[in-house]
């Protein structure tokens, strides 16, 4: 296979991996509450897997959304109880937004109620290695998310 035959490929696998990012999306919202989208549920997965008490500047480079788009979405939080916000103790200008317990527990719920389609997913693709495909795409997002630094 030639390089671009094989670009043709990286770019067939990006473009299903956009119809499923919609597609999943979609099934998500349908099992969040009422108001609450899948970036609100990112925020606070983001901050349980990869750092509580981040700034809202660095969760909205991390997102890669604008600044006042990541406050909107903090905001919604905030009302809802799930983040709070504290000074920060390196400048005492900025503020960290750290995840609360009804936060923790909103987004074990979210994560509940998609379960069953989840199971039902595995179990129709019963044999799928998706570990395998999961280790293969975080090899992937690795490399993007060192490439955009």
């Amino acid at each position: 296979m030639n390089k671009q035959e094989q670009a043709g490929q990286v770019f067939a696998l990006f473009n299903e991996i956009g119809i499923i990012s919609q597609l999943s999306r979609t099934l998500f919202e349908s099992r969040l509450p009422h108001g609450f989208l899948l970036q609100h549920f990112s925020v606070l997965n983001h901050l349980i897997r990869v750092k509580n008490g981040q700034t809202p500047l660095g969760l909205a480079q991390a997102f890669q959304v604008p600044k006042n788009s990541m406050t909107h979405t903090l905001s919604g939080l905030e009302k809802a109880g799930f983040v709070e916000f504290k000074p920060n103790p390196k400048d005492g200008r900025s503020k960290q937004v750290w995840l609360t317990d009804a936060g923790h527990s909103f987004r074990d719920q979210a994560i509940g109620k998609l379960m069953p389609d989840l199971m039902e997913l595995a179990r129709d693709f019963e044999g799928f290695d998706f570990a395998g495909l999961v280790t293969q795409l975080a090899e992937v997002r690795a490399y993007l998310d060192a490439a955009r630094d």
